[in-house]
C-alpha cells in the first residue's frame, strides 16, 4: 500500500468512527424516535381526565344529597298531612256522636219506677237512640248488611257458625242472625254472624 492510499484509508475510518452518543442523539431526534411522544402526551392528559371524573362524581353526590333532602321533606310533609287528616276525621266522627251521647245520658237520668208508662217511655227512648245511631252511621256511608232470616247465605258478607237441617227453609238459607254485620260501599267492616240451614 502506498503512502497516499494509507492516508485515504485513515480518512475513511475517521469518518465512520463517529461518537456513539452522537448517533443515539441523532436517532432520538429522527422521525423513528418520535414513537415515545404519544406516551408522554397520554401522561400529560391524565390529570385533566381525573379532574373531569372528580367533577362528575361531585356533581352526582350533590344531586344525590339534594334528592335525599327533598325525599325527607316530602316524607315529613306527608306524615303531617296524614296525621292532620286523621285528627280531622276523628273530630268529625266524634262531633256526630255527641247528640247520641246526650240522648243516652238523658235516658239514664229518667226516673225509674215500675209503672207501665215509664217502661213504655224508656223503650221509645231506646228506639229513638237506635235510629239516631243508624243515621250517624249512614252519614259516614256505613250500613247494615242484609241478612234477614230466609235470605240466601253469602260467604262474602256472612259468617256461618252453625248449620241445621230445616225443611221449611231452602238450601243455604239463613235460619237465624246472631250478630248484625256492617259494611261501607267497598269493604266489610264486620261480617254478619248467622246460622245456616241445609
Amino acid at each position: 500500500m502506498t503512502k497516499r492510499q494509507h492516508g485515504e484509508a485513515e480518512e475513511n475510518m475517521t469518518g465512520a468512527s463517529a461518537d456513539p452518543k452522537a448517533d443515539i442523539t441523532e436517532a432520538s431526534e429522527s422521525p423513528e424516535g418520535s414513537h415515545a411522544a404519544p406516551k408522554g402526551d397520554k401522561k400529560a392528559r391524565k390529570p385533566g381526565h381525573e379532574d373531569q371524573l372528580n367533577a362528575e362524581i361531585n356533581e352526582l353526590k350533590d344531586r344525590y344529597l339534594r334528592l335525599l333532602a327533598e325525599y325527607d321533606n316530602f316524607r315529613k310533609r306527608t306524615q303531617k298531612e296524614r296525621e292532620s287528616l286523621y285528627a280531622d276525621a276523628v273530630a268529625e266522627i266524634a262531633k256526630e256522636w255527641l247528640p247520641v251521647i246526650d240522648n243516652v245520658e238523658r235516658a239514664m237520668c229518667f226516673p225509674i219506677d215500675d209503672s207501665q208508662e215509664t217502661a213504655q217511655k224508656v223503650a221509645e227512648g231506646i228506639k229513638m237512640i237506635h235510629r239516631q245511631i243508624l243515621e250517624v252511621l249512614a252519614k259516614f256511608g256505613i250500613a247494615e248488611i242484609d241478612c234477614a232470616e230466609g235470605t240466601c247465605f253469602d260467604p262474602n258478607l256472612h259468617e256461618a257458625v252453625l248449620h241445621i237441617e230445616d225443611e221449611a227453609l231452602g238450601d243455604q238459607c239463613i235460619a237465624q242472625v246472631f250478630q248484625k254485620g256492617y259494611r261501607t260501599a267497598d269493604r266489610v267492616l264486620r261480617y254478619s254472624v248467622v246460622k245456616v240451614a241445609n
